[in-house]
């Protein structure tokens, strides 16, 4: 077991993939609370989608890719919720419109300019192997920042997530923190994209949130309990990836599966014993 360990750190390549990712994992659980017991929690998703196209145009015009991404995902944060705060099209429909216009946009730009190459495909599907130590400095930063933001507007944070009309009411200012959450979402994404992929990013924000509420009750337990979750999830399913040669972001997902297979069984004892 050590010298399989010492084997996987032995490879730079690893090393980034359990740090940066640890660190997206850890964001991810954070926001992904707020987000789901707010019904926002496929934003990620959409923003997922609007992160790929930013990055098949940074592809296709040889720029940073992060570099481009970060700035268009949190435009598109703020007017996704803008949209679904202030106009006619609600729910659900703001997503769609969104991710799937962004999607369609990298697509064509793709195929007009550098086509299905090797950097696309790993935007989409993610790839240990696609993050350079640019990438893992600059996403370290970013993850950091997200951390700090987060635990300092804890309590802003708790009081939009359960009762935002009461939080007005007390002098909150609930437009600028929900804007926070999804600027905060939006860097996340982008960050853990390079790993994960465009099609299953989102996968780190829902799961070990509803894999909490199985069990625990209160904001704080989920919280702490995500965040837990998340990363123990992320480095098995990387370990998986690397013993069984299985896409990593694939086996991050399959695993927090099973962790939520698991604390859903644990849950239902639990009332039956009740």
């Amino acid at each position: 077991m050590m010298e399989m360990i010492v084997e996987m750190f032995s490879y730079p390549f690893m090393a980034r993939a359990f740090v940066v990712g640890s660190l997206v994992a850890l964001c991810s659980a954070l926001l992904g609370v707020s987000l789901v017991l707010k019904r926002y929690s496929m934003i990620g998703d959409g923003l997922s989608h609007v992160g790929f196209g930013a990055l098949a145009v940074a592809a296709s015009l040889n720029l940073a890719p992060l570099a481009v991404a970060v700035p268009v995902v949190i435009v598109a944060a703020v007017l996704l919720l803008r949209i679904r705060g202030n106009s006619r099209i609600k729910g659900d429909a703001a997503i769609a419109l969104i991710s799937t216009s962004s999607l369609a946009v990298g697509i064509m730009v793709i195929s007009m300019t550098t086509g299905m190459n090797t950097d696309v495909y790993n935007y989409m599907f993610g790839s240990i192997l696609a993050m350079s130590d640019e990438d893992v400095r600059l996403s370290v930063a970013m993850a950091v920042i997200v951390l700090v933001l987060f635990v300092f507007f804890y309590h802003k944070i708790f009081a939009v997530t359960f009762d935002e009309t009461f939080a007005q009411a007390t002098g909150v200012k609930a437009d600028l923190y929900n804007t926070l959450i999804a600027i905060l979402t939006a860097v996340t994404i982008v960050v853990g994209m390079r790993m994960m992929g465009a099609l299953l990013i989102s996968s780190l924000i829902i799961f070990p949130a509803l894999t909490s509420m199985r069990v625990c009750r209160t904001f704080k337990s989920v919280i702490v309990n995500s965040a837990v979750i998340s990363v123990v999830c992320l480095v098995i399913g990387i370990t998986v990836s690397y013993v069984w040669g299985t896409p990593a972001g694939a086996s991050v997902v399959m695993v927090n599966i099973a962790a939520l297979l698991v604390y859903s069984l644990i849950g239902l004892l639990r009332n039956k014993g009740e």
